[in-house]
């Protein structure tokens, strides 16, 4: 009886350690994005400048239209963003779905972003990530349990593909189009290439249109990692459900996929639950 009880002495305090751990674990990770936060919001300046009608008409038609039905419009410009989204991912396409919530911030006068997410891999099982665009630099961390190093990620593809995510997520706060890192091109009526050139590296994507002026789908040739090796493929962003945040209209709904050779694998499906633009961290 009594190995019996040690046993079960032992299994509760692993279990303790476990629960703790993590939770200290949780603790130190958002005190560090926290940071980072602060850091990406303190180059704001505050600014009342209104977008007109004259700011948009050197741009292609189609995304002149796209930027008249976001209503930006007599808005002020907006330099920061908050939001929060919920979604779903997977691995492969043979993996679960796994619930995630996640908060992003952006700054838009210089470009960056941070996103912040939790993802439930299983019962008692989560996984911390943190995306990152600064400076012309990308990095993304992923954090078992909040305590273990799964991945840490920089480098030349990664600097490219959170350029890119970068560029794809300006469909949430449409007057950072008008920033003079951004180039436009007409393709079609439906159509319109955008180049993002940003502390030495430049990145393009076209963004296809509907006849309401809706943004549909986003589409580039970004950097993936795939078997423990990066290659260049077609990344696809579709987009629909609009509906009006502080003012300005936007997609609250989309499906990320990667057109692959073996096939396409969608992995990441969000919604989007609330944004605030120009509004000072509550910390």
């Amino acid at each position: 009886m009594s190995t019996i009880i040690f046993m079960l002495i032992s299994i509760i305090i692993l279990l303790v350690s476990f629960v703790t751990g993590s939770f200290i674990g949780k603790l130190l990770f958002n005190k560090n994005i926290k940071y980072e936060i602060k850091t990406l919001f303190s180059k704001i300046e505050s600014s009342s400048e209104i977008v007109t009608k004259a700011d948009i008409e050197v741009l292609p038609k189609n995304v002149q239209k796209w930027l008249e039905y976001s209503r930006i419009i007599g808005k002020k410009k907006i330099l920061a963003v908050r939001l929060k989204q919920k979604a779903t991912m997977r691995l492969d396409n043979d993996k679960q779905w796994m619930p995630v919530q996640a908060d992003q911030y952006f700054t838009t006068d210089e470009p960056g972003f941070i996103w912040k997410a939790s993802i439930k891999a299983a019962p008692l099982i989560h996984i911390v990530g943190r995306d990152k665009y600064w400076d012309g630099k990308g990095s993304m961390l992923i954090k078992l349990l909040s305590l273990f190093t799964v991945a840490d990620s920089k480098g030349k593809e990664i600097n490219q593909g959170t350029l890119l995510r970068y560029l794809a997520e300006m469909v949430w706060f449409p007057t950072a189009v008008l920033n003079e890192y951004l180039t436009w091109d007409e393709v079609d009526n439906d159509h319109a290439k955008a180049t993002m050139t940003y502390k030495g590296i430049t990145a393009s994507g076209v963004f296809t249109f509907n006849d309401q002026g809706e943004v549909i789908k986003f589409e580039a040739e970004r950097y993936g990692e795939f078997n423990k090796n990066f290659s260049l493929e077609l990344w696809s962003i579709s987009l629909r459900d609009y509906k009006e945040f502080d003012g300005i209209k936007v997609p609250a709904k989309g499906n990320v996929t990667w057109k692959l050779e073996t096939g396409d694998f969608n992995w990441f499906n969000f919604e989007i639950t609330e944004i605030e633009y120009n509004k000072p961290l509550p910390y």
